[in-house]
């Protein structure tokens, strides 16, 4: 059996404003685990089937922690680095936006909690998908994923690879 992927924690100094930022843009539950320290966001819904159905499967969760003191760790103190990283390629998070959504609606909700948007309409053929990215007010790097279809209809101020 593979080993599964469960979680991708993001670093913030502020946990608790980062969940309420991403329960407030996304939509997700903020599971404060405990609050101020990590927060578990769960977006809710299942993985679909090939049919389109609900599957056994839980969407994947977001966690975010506190960078001055990343739980868990077996010293109760935490250990360096305990600031952001503000500099230099960071891993990106990956969103698909929901059929009943938009770009343009997260990056406008995003932007105006303090997001910073970094680029948008760009469509990868390699995957077939439009792409849209932000950065959070914690550094982090946000990309969003909407679903081009078997024949897409790429507008043409979008750029593309």
């Amino acid at each position: 059996m593979p080993n599964t992927l469960i979680f991708v924690d993001l670093p913030s100094d502020d946990p608790a404003a980062a969940a309420r930022f991403y329960a407030e843009v996304f939509g997700w539950q903020n599971d404060e685990k405990p609050a101020g320290v990590y927060h578990r966001m769960v977006p809710g819904g299942q993985f679909p089937n090939p049919d389109g159905t609900d599957s056994q499967i839980g969407n994947l969760h977001l966690g975010i922690f506190d960078a001055a003191n990343a739980r868990p760790h077996p010293d109760s103190a935490g250990v360096e680095p305990r600031a952001l990283s503000t500099t230099g390629r960071k891993p990106r998070i990956w969103i698909l936006i929901s059929d009943d959504d938009s770009a343009e609606r997260i990056l406008a909700a995003a932007t105006q909690r303090g997001a910073k948007e970094l680029w948008r309409n760009h469509y990868w053929s390699t995957f077939n998908g439009y792409n849209h990215a932000f950065e959070d007010p914690w550094g982090n790097e946000i990309v969003l994923w909407g679903k081009a279809g078997p024949e897409p209809k790429v507008p043409a101020d979008f750029t593309r690879e």
